[in-house]
């Protein structure tokens, strides 16, 4: 991991909501800080009522408790707890070093103590109390710096001990304090997520049973209001991603008031298309999807996104043979998006004081230029449920062991195989896995354990790698312990159980936005090789260390080599079926109050039509402005400075990102997906035999659509018309703040000068590279990863929209 800053720019005082769990059949409980003020009528009604003794505080009058919660305010953090808006109950966090409690047993750095009373109740809401408290440790949890939670009740207290244990909470020793006798009591983070897993567990196994006996489950989600919502949204999509790329022309008619009138036809001329637009900088279209019309003679026609891309086949240039694999993935596309649809998710407002996970499960989009962008084909229906990051259900991974005459691990200098292991699982776990080997007759020394996506082991392994299960040269071990989440890039895996460990990419051989989605043991072999190089290429980098841009290294790999499949080439699926990759988790490098968040959510619109951007710059009480130059400095100014000193490039898009942020201000950003995507662009840079392939000899006219491209068009084409839609906010602005943080960087980089002439961010146009071509091209291989400009589709130029504003600093 190369981190480079872990000083803590921002720590403010905040006053609104700073944390929100969303429950799906009660609705958002969130925190705020007590305001005494305000609160303390509410909080003396409580604390004297006699459900309330165990709090200590009967008989005591306001003047009085006010003062106590001054006192407390000193030492603990007080927050108020709200439930669907209506204040419900209240929490102490505290530090049980800066209490009496640190004196009765041995406190950690990472320990949290917590007091918590719930309003009286006037109208009973089932499991309203389970929902509090294990809101609560999700909240206490959301600082991923904390591993455990103390409580000490009054032993008297009977129904504090029954919901403690009920969210994992394991009594210790009774403890004689001045003011009362208590049960000592610790919760991990670990315990806390197998309790209430557990529970997702059992509804997931139900969830099977029930729609194997109810098929028509599968497709519960697909009702007609919500599928024809999901097909004008992607027309939507499309009518403006194709016309971005020049596939799609469509014609001005007239004004009407702020909005553009367009017209669209087949070339037959026998359909038009009319929609209303806003046309925004880099050819992007604001579209108002409630405008978009079909006429048929004119006739008006409900809106079929598969039809639509059977009307402009011939405009789209995609080939008859390719045609109907392309329609399956938009019709998986629009399954996709009728779940995320019907789904029960936070609003934007709950999301953006939400944890990371719940973010991370929350997106309604894919990759913001693909118009097929969730295919997945391979999952069938309940795959989909169990698998997909929008689904969030948790599961097991299951474990192989692979003979070490088939088997490759590399890691890093300090991680071999062994401390690997033992880091990932615990000794029971290991243990387990061994005697199974040693049952099967074999020696477990002779082995290495594989993880691998259960998806991957039913309808992949356990049938094409048959041959070498049968001489036990591969052997089931089992389900580890942990549970993980499927994140955005659906076969990257976040451990649940422990944070702290590493994420792990498995093999999952589905097809998926232009590529089957295996692992070659030619990029996984060298990968903890380059992520060294790479950190000593940039660790002691100043300026990299003062915008706090860190990389999370891909550390260790693991791949088994099939004797059958071995000659076919490092490039063919049979060879990328059965691999994983450990990638270093952002958590284990956060300050105190830092938390993270997908780039791509910065791009999340919900169901109900707002976006999450403006609501996350509300949350940090900074205006537009500051709130954007502080993320240009996490995100941007790092990238270029990789371009700019090392000639390095990434594929910096929204889910390749993960910010960290304090208060809702990014303060420093992670580059992940570095093996295969990281790009040295100039051949006199020294780079390890081992890891040549991370050279790419490019062309002098390519190399900065790294930026304008990756970038420019890619994520902020993006950002921009959500701030110009959603947040009134002024399109030039924000492209003249982008200008601003480049010359800002460029003038703190003087030696660099001839290199920003040469390579210049300003000038007034270039090169249209355009996905969706290279998806329509070939949705099978998008990319040639050895030589990655040659399968490139250009179409155009762009206007640069910060062309304009060279040499000027507002």
């Amino acid at each position: 991991m190369t981190l480079y800053n872990n000083s803590l720019k921002h720590k403010t005082k905040r006053s609104g909501i700073v944390f929100t769990n969303f429950i799906s059949n009660l609705g958002s409980v969130s925190f705020r800080p007590l305001d005494i003020e305000k609160d303390i009528v509410t909080i003396h009604n409580w604390v004297i009522q006699e459900y309330a003794q165990y709090w200590g505080m009967l008989g005591k009058s306001l003047e009085e408790v006010t003062k106590e919660y001054e006192k407390i305010t000193q030492h603990s953090d007080v927050f108020i707890g709200l439930v669907n808006g209506e204040i419900s109950f209240l929490l102490e966090r505290y530090n049980p070093k800066n209490d009496a409690i640190g004196e009765y047993y041995e406190v950690k750095n990472y320990d949290c103590g917590m007091h918590v009373i719930v309003a009286p109740v006037n109208k009973p809401i089932p499991q309203f109390t389970w929902h509090i408290f294990t809101s609560i440790m999700k909240f206490i949890f959301n600082d991923l710096t904390i591993e455990r939670v103390v409580v000490e009740p009054d032993i008297r207290n009977e129904k504090m001990f029954a919901i403690c244990q009920k969210v994992g909470f394991v009594n210790d020793e009774v403890i004689h304090l001045p003011h009362k006798t208590a049960q000592l009591a610790f919760c991990t983070r670990e315990q806390f997520v197998k309790k209430i897993d557990s529970q997702y567990l059992k509804e997931t196994a139900m969830h099977y049973k029930n729609q194997i006996e109810n098929p028509e489950q599968a497709t519960q989600h697909v009702q007609l209001e919500t599928w024809k919502k999901a097909n004008r949204l992607l027309v939507r999509k499309a009518i403006c991603e194709f016309s971005h790329e020049l596939l799609l022309q469509p014609k001005f008619e007239k004004k009407e008031g702020d909005w553009n009138c367009y017209s669209l036809f087949t070339k037959d001329t026998l359909i038009q298309y009319s929609f209303r637009a806003k046309p925004n900088a880099l050819n992007h279209l604001t579209i108002d999807s409630s405008s978009i019309k079909k006429e048929i003679n004119g006739s008006i026609k409900e809106l079929d996104a598969v039809l639509f891309m059977s009307e402009f086949k011939e405009s789209l240039g995609i080939s008859e043979a390719q045609f109907p694999l392309y329609i399956e993935e938009i019709i998986s596309t629009l399954y996709g998006s009728a779940y995320k649809l019907e789904k029960n998710a936070p609003s934007a407002k709950d999301l953006a004081t939400s944890d990371f996970q719940t973010i991370e499960q929350s997106m309604t989009e894919g990759h913001p230029g693909f118009v097929a962008n969730n295919g997945r084909i391979g999952f069938n229906s309940m795959d989909y449920k169990a698998y997909t990051p929008e689904a969030g259900n948790p599961f097991q991974m299951l474990w192989l062991a692979g003979h070490i005459d088939r088997t490759i691990y590399a890691g890093t200098e300090a991680l071999d195989y062994q401390t690997l292991i033992r880091h990932e699982l615990d000794e029971a776990t290991i243990a387990t896995f061994n005697q199974v080997i040693t049952n099967k007759g074999e020696r477990s020394e002779d082995y290495f354990f594989i993880p691998v996506h259960p998806w991957q082991w039913y309808n992949k392994l356990a049938n094409i790698f048959s041959p070498e299960i049968a001489q036990n040269k591969l052997i089931c071990v089992g389900y580890g312990p942990d549970l993980y989440q499927a994140q955005q890039s659906i076969r990257t895996l976040f451990n649940l159980s422990n944070p702290k460990k590493f994420y792990t990419k498995t093999s999952l051989s589905i097809l998926n936005m232009g590529f089957m989605r295996g692992l070659p043991v030619y990029y996984l072999g060298t990968a903890p090789e380059m992520a060294k190089w790479l950190e000593n290429l940039l660790g002691t980098d100043g300026y990299l260390q003062s915008v706090n841009f860190g990389m999370l290294g891909e550390i260790a790999s693991i791949s088994y080599i099939n004797p059958y499949f071995e000659n076919y080439g490092k490039h063919d699926p049979y060879n990328k079926m059965l691999a994983s990759l450990w990638r270093e988790s952002p958590v284990a490098f956060l300050n105190e109050g830092e938390q993270l968040m997908t780039m791509a959510a910065l791009l999340h619109i919900d169901n109900e039509g707002h976006a999450l951007l403006p609501e996350i710059i509300k949350a940090s009480e900074l205006s537009i402005d500051l709130w954007l130059k502080e993320y240009f400095r996490v995100y941007l100014s790092p990238l270029l400075h990789c371009f700019y000193e090392y000639d390095l490039v990434f594929m910096p898009h929204g889910e390749n990102l993960i910010l960290g942020f304090n208060n809702n201000i990014p303060v420093r950003s992670f580059m992940k997906d570095i093996t295969e995507e990281a790009v040295i662009l100039n051949p006199d840079v020294k780079i390890p035999e081992n890891i040549k392939r991370i050279y790419a000899e490019v062309p002098e006219n390519v190399k900065l659509l790294s930026i304008f491209i990756d970038v420019f068009d890619g994520f902020f084409r993006f950002l921009s018309s959500i701030l110009v839609e959603h947040a009134s906010y002024d399109e030039n602005r924000f492209w003249e703040l982008v200008a601003n943080s480049i010359q800002e960087y460029q003038e703190s980089q003087p030696h660099l000068t001839d290199k920003f002439e040469r390579y210049d961010l300003f000038e007034t146009q270039f090169e249209l590279s355009c996905l969706n071509r290279l998806q329509i091209n070939n949705n099978k291989t998008m990319i040639d990863l050895d030589d990655p400009v040659a399968l490139l589709q250009f179409k155009g130029k762009l206007d640069n929209p910060i062309a304009p504003y060279k040499n000027i600093i507002a």
